[in-house]
C-alpha cells in the first residue's frame, strides 16, 4: 500500500502537474508555430525566391517503386510510397520553426526576468516600509543606549 501512497503523493505534487500542463501547452504551441511557419512565413519566403515551395527541395536517394502513380516532384507522395529522400527543404522548414520557437521563448524569459526584478524591488520596498513602521522594542532601545554609553566612555 505504501508504494501506491508514495506514487499518489508524487503525482499530486505541483511540479509533476505543472510539467504535465507544460507538455500539453507546448504541444499546442508547437502546432501554432508550425502553422505560422508553414502557412504564413514559408509562402512569403517562397514568393521572395520566385514562388518556390521549400517542401519540394529534396533529392531522391532510392528508386521509385514499380506501379507508383503519384507525382515524381511531390515530397509527401514519394515519402508515402517509401522512397528514400534527402529532404533538405523539409529540414529548412523545421529549422525555421526552431528559430521562431527559440526566439519566442527567449523573449518570454526576458519578460519574465524583468517582471521578477520589478516584483523583487516592490517586495523589498514593502519590507523596508514594514521595518520603518514597526516600533523598536523598548529593551532593544535600552541595549542600544547602553552600547552607545560604553563606546563613549572608552
Amino acid at each position: 500500500m505504501s508504494i501506491l501512497t508514495d506514487f499518489k503523493n508524487f503525482i499530486s505534487k505541483g511540479n509533476v502537474l505543472g510539467l504535465g500542463i507544460a507538455v500539453i501547452m507546448g504541444d499546442a504551441f508547437n502546432k501554432i508555430i508550425s502553422s505560422v511557419t508553414g502557412d504564413l512565413l514559408m509562402p512569403i519566403i517562397g514568393a521572395v525566391f520566385g514562388g518556390v515551395d521549400f517542401s519540394g527541395f529534396f533529392i531522391r536517394l532510392g528508386a521509385v517503386p514499380a506501379g507508383y502513380t503519384g507525382s515524381l516532384t511531390s515530397y509527401n507522395d514519394l515519402k508515402k510510397a517509401g522512397v528514400q529522400l534527402f529532404g533538405y527543404g523539409q529540414f529548412l522548414t523545421v529549422v525555421v520553426n526552431f528559430v521562431i520557437v527559440a526566439f519566442i521563448l527567449f523573449m518570454i524569459m526576458k519578460i519574465a526576468a524583468k517582471l521578477q526584478k520589478e516584483l523583487d524591488k516592490t517586495e523589498a520596498k514593502k519590507e523596508e516600509k514594514i521595518a520603518e513602521a514597526a516600533p523598536t522594542p523598548e529593551d532593544i532601545v535600552l541595549l542600544r543606549e547602553i552600547r552607545d554609553e560604553l563606546r563613549g566612555k572608552k
